[in-house]
This record gives C-alpha cells, sequence and structure tokens, in this order.
C-alpha cells in the first residue's frame, strides 16, 4: 500500500483514477479546488482537500499536514485548448505555475516518481499519426502549458533525480463528465445540448476528426505507471486508436440518446483539423484493456446522462481578450478584463 497525492481527484479522468487507485486499497489524498469539479465524483473513504494548487502556500501546506507521499498524480488542470488564447494568463497560472508549485514539494519532500496528464495539442498540426519521438510544435497556450510542464519534468529529473511518467491522452469521455462546460470535450456538450432540446453546434463543416478515447481505457495504465520501473522517464500516448469525424460523432450522439440528429454549422475557428497518435510505446510497456468502440462508450455515458439530466451551460468569468473570439461562443462572454 502506497500513500498516493491526487489533484484533480474531483474531476472527470481523476476522480476515475481515485476511484481506481482506492480499490486497490492504497491510502489517497484527493484534491481538488472545485473550479470543474464536483465533490459527489470522490470515492467515498477517500480523504478529500480544497486546495488551489496555483496557490504556493495551500500547495507547501498540503505536503506539510498530509505528506509524506509516495507517488504524485497530477491531473488539476483548465484543459480547453480553444479558449486558451483568449485566457492566456489563467491558463498560465493553473497549468505552469500549478505545475510547478507542485513539483517543487515533490523534490523538496523525495517523491518516488510524478505522474502528469499532458497533451496531444503539444503536437501541433500536421503531425499524424502522433508519435512520442515527434519534436512537439504546439499552437495555442494549452499546448504550450502542457509542453513547458513536460520539459521542466526532464529537468527536475536531471537536477534532482525526481523520477515521472508522462501521458498525452486525447479526447477522453465517459461518465462523471463535465458536461455544462461550454469550451471543452465536445462529446459532452453534445450530450447537453440534446437533453436541452438544441442543436448539437459544429465549428466549420464538421470534417474534423479526432480519436475519442474512452475512460476506462486509459485508467490503468494511469494508475500503474509510477509502480513500474519501466516506465520512469517516458513520454506515452495514450487513448482511443480510430479516427471520427465531428459529423459523424454528433451522428453517433443522437443514435445513443434516441433523437435525430439536429446540427447547427458555426464558422470555422482556429483548430487542429485532424489529430490522432500512435499507440505502440504504451502498448509496448503496459496491459491495455480491449478498447471500448466509439459506439459503446458514447451508449454508456449516454445512459449515465439520461440519469443525471442536461445542465445549465456555464461560461467562463474571466475572459482576458475577446478580439477574435468564436461567434459560437459570444453568447456566453463577459466582459473582457481591463
Amino acid at each position: 500500500m502506497a500513500s498516493l497525492l491526487i489533484t484533480g481527484a474531483a474531476g472527470f479522468i481523476g476522480s476515475h483514477l481515485c476511484e481506481y487507485l482506492f480499490h486497490k486499497k492504497h491510502e489517497v489524498v484527493a484534491v481538488d479546488d472545485l473550479s470543474g469539479g464536483f465533490l459527489e465524483n470522490v470515492p467515498e473513504g477517500a480523504n478529500f482537500v480544497k486546495v488551489d494548487v496555483s496557490s504556493k502556500e495551500e500547495v507547501q501546506n498540503l505536503f506539510k499536514k498530509y505528506g509524506p507521499f509516495d507517488y504524485v498524480y497530477h491531473l488539476a488542470a483548465y484543459a480547453a485548448e480553444g479558449l486558451s488564447h483568449f485566457i492566456r494568463h489563467f491558463n498560465y497560472v493553473n497549468n505552469v505555475l500549478g505545475s510547478i508549485n507542485l513539483i517543487n514539494e515533490s523534490v523538496k519532500n523525495e517523491v518516488k516518481s510524478f505522474v502528469f496528464t499532458s497533451s496531444i495539442a503539444v503536437y501541433g498540426t500536421n503531425q499524424t499519426p502522433m508519435m512520442e519521438s515527434m519534436t512537439p510544435a504546439p499552437e495555442d497556450p494549452y499546448g504550450i502549458a502542457k509542453y513547458a510542464v513536460e520539459l521542466d519534468l526532464k529537468a527536475a529529473k536531471e537536477m534532482f533525480g525526481l523520477d515521472y511518467v508522462i501521458f498525452r491522452p486525447h479526447n477522453v469521455y465517459g461518465e462523471k463528465q463535465n458536461i455544462s462546460d461550454r469550451y471543452r470535450n465536445v462529446i459532452g456538450i453534445f450530450m447537453n445540448q440534446v437533453s436541452r432540446g438544441e442543436p448539437m453546434t459544429i465549428f466549420g463543416d464538421g470534417a474534423q476528426s479526432r480519436a475519442f478515447s474512452y475512460i476506462a481505457d486509459i485508467i490503468p495504465a494511469l494508475a500503474e505507471a509510477p509502480f513500474m520501473p519501466e516506465a520512469g522517464g517516458k513520454v506515452f500516448n495514450i487513448g482511443a486508436d480510430i479516427p471520427y469525424s465531428v459529423n459523424e460523432l454528433a451522428q453517433t450522439v443522437a443514435s445513443a440518446l434516441g433523437v435525430p440528429p439536429q446540427i447547427h454549422y458555426l464558422p470555422e475557428r482556429q483548430e487542429v483539423k485532424h489529430a490522432f497518435c500512435d499507440h505502440s510505446l504504451a502498448r509496448s510497456v503496459f496491459a491495455l484493456p480491449e478498447p471500448t468502440s466509439l459506439q459503446e462508450g458514447i451508449q454508456r455515458m449516454a445512459e449515465w446522462v439520461k440519469k443525471t439530466g442536461a445542465r445549465q451551460p456555464v461560461g467562463f468569468d474571466s475572459v482576458e481578450v475577446d478580439k477574435n473570439f468564436p461567434a459560437g461562443w459570444r453568447h456566453y462572454l463577459t466582459s473582457p478584463e481591463k
């Protein structure tokens, strides 16, 4: 049994990871600031602590009061790739400085391994299939932030010996996803729109493609990584293999919810057109489960959404720059900071 710290534990991926490791009988300290997660997501019995990881003092107190930790799993982030252009300061404070606070304390407290969820946003465009051997070229502040933390972990290992494992998951979906967030998680957005009797909104012509990853397919590798010496110091793509267009996705979501597809096309926004990965490296190290088909994964999530019901879409309170803000998001735009 190990002592574990999991950040973002009330969020989507973090809560599933927390549940998996808690049921493995590890001592779990579950941390979240509840800005995008829900307390009910945290498994009963886990030690929950409300902490803002972007606060150096709160992170220091966390390690002092609840440590020592054998392993740290860092999943706390605001993962809105498209929105990150317009919330640059918020993005870097939360996604970079928050990570650095945790890395510093992990070094000082001799954590054995630091597991970090990065993103395929680090690759940028025109690099498909995306492979870990490629040179990252992120095109948005979210991808830049994730890659900066990857580089910092490498530097921390070389300087201080902090071992790490980095995962680049992509387009993960499933039960417990925050379907009220207006800017991220296209499957959640679609399901919430359908549940509210609204058309699904698609930027551009819907031909852009992604490989959508069911949550249960990625959790075992994330959970077991720090216990596997062969994973140490490596970066892994993790997720589904088969890409689907957003148009195909919309059809699948509508079918799972038992309604005819209604789609409202919006002006194209700046985004990577096609993104899918090679996962041969992960397969060589981890015993990955048989992939869940898109149809089955969507159906499972749809059944959960039917039970929990639709939610009021939530905008972002602190948009910093509204120049070139996508037209489809303007309804949720608050006044930019002056």
